[in-house]
């Protein structure tokens, strides 16, 4: 059997409650739940729908809306042992990171219409469509047209890299309102579509193709063709939508952070696990100091990187500036969860390639995290030249 780390608990009372209701829910879903879903790109729905019934996934929902009223803090422990059961958050943590541009810019009226419904598990917002194929990282370059006909806004354009679409019955899209000028950050709208009015009403506006990545993400590449959706829909100001992306941005990447936490530390008990027995020329291959050493580097520096979460997530939920910090700790945890994954590779030998040890399909999901949601190399750039004041390059 393989023994669950100890893995850093002081960093705000309540955790290791939160840490084992996850825990026993995830129990319910073994190795070979997640092994079938990501075989087959099948969304784990079963698994969605107990998290959902449960309220962890309206973790960061007002209390007063029927959420759990928790912090980023909790929700990034939440996402953590998700990955660390060997399980994929990729299924439903997009409802976590998009909430907070629906909570912090959302009128009142879009709050009280869709958070309660998003709490109970009746209306689902996973779905951010964001990113253009000629754009790519530079948001500010994106060219799908959002123009105003009467009381509603027409939507003509593409987008990729919408996930889980089909899986939503809300979608956060962000579109140009007017030309980029010399604020490129200005003229971008945010827009909360409702999918269930679009697919009913006007299903030809959005032409959904799906896309097969190396592992289980269910992803699209989007068309929209003159979609229209009601100036009620626009979240908070006309043109300002760019800042409301970036402000979700720390989350995102505390969050996304917060999941190769839990892949590092999965990766190093498999790794403690198999080292311990199996035998090789008479005696467990863990004594080996070329097997032991590696699997205990990754494991010094999956603990570093759980800590620059936790400060991470400690200063967003006190309302401070944490974006250095976010990225930080996006950084850290993705590479400490790869050099982990490798080291897991190696102890297992032939059998980690084997799809029964469950080791290359970790492999494969934990990968994703030096690229999105921000490529690593950005995020030298953004410390080199936000944080240490060292000349930008152009």
């Amino acid at each position: 059997m393989t023994a669950v780390l100890e893995t850093n608990t002081t960093a705000k009372p309540g955790l290791d409650e939160l840490r084992s209701t996850v825990r026993d829910l995830c129990a319910d879903f073994k190795d070979e739940y997640w092994r079938k879903t990501d075989q087959e790109r099948a969304y784990p729905q079963e698994f969605v729908d107990r998290l959902t019934a449960s309220g962890l996934l309206a973790a960061l929902i007002p209390t007063e809306y029927g959420g759990l009223g928790y912090g980023l803090t909790e929700a990034s422990v939440i996402m953590e042992e998700i990955n660390h059961s060997g399980g994929h958050s990729a299924a439903c943590h997009a409802q976590m990171y998009t909430m907070g541009a629906l909570l912090r810019h959302g009128s009142l009226e879009q709050k009280q219409a869709y958070l309660p419904e998003i709490a109970k598990g009746t209306l689902r917002l996973q779905a951010f469509s964001i990113t253009e194929d000629k754009a790519g990282s530079d948001t500010t370059s994106i060219e799908m047209a959002a123009v105003r006909d009467g009381d509603d806004y027409v939507l003509t354009g593409h987008k990729s890299w919408t996930s889980r679409i089909e899986e939503s019955d809300l979608l956060l899209v962000l579109a140009r309102t007017s030309p980029k000028g010399e604020d490129k950050t200005r003229g971008l709208t945010l827009f909360l579509v409702d999918l269930r009015q679009v697919r009913a009403e006007q299903p030809d506006t959005l032409q959904v193709t799906k896309v097969r990545t190396m592992f289980n993400y269910a992803t699209n590449q989007l068309h929209y063709h003159g979609m229209r959706v009601p100036a009620s829909a626009v979240i908070g100001e006309v043109g300002k939508g760019f800042r409301y992306v970036i402000d979700g941005w720390n989350a995102e990447r505390i969050l996304l952070a917060s999941e190769a936490i839990g892949d590092g530390y999965w990766f190093t008990e498999r790794s403690t696990a198999w080292a311990n027995s199996r035998i090789v020329f008479d005696k467990p291959i863990g004594a080996n100091q070329g097997v032991q050493f590696p699997i205990v580097d990754a494991y010094m520096k999956v603990r570093a990187a759980d800590m620059m979460r936790y400060e991470a997530a400690r200063l967003f939920d006190a309302g401070e500036p944490c974006g250095a910090e976010a990225n930080m700790a996006k950084h850290l945890a993705s590479e400490a969860s790869w050099d982990a994954a490798n080291a897991a590779l190696n102890t297992h030998g032939g059998y980690g390639f084997v799809d029964e040890y469950d080791i290359e399909r970790k492999f494969r999901e934990t990968r994703m995290f030096q690229v999105a949601p921000v490529n690593n190399n950005l995020i030298k750039a953004f410390i080199g030249t936000k944080v240490l004041g060292l000349p930008r390059s152009y």
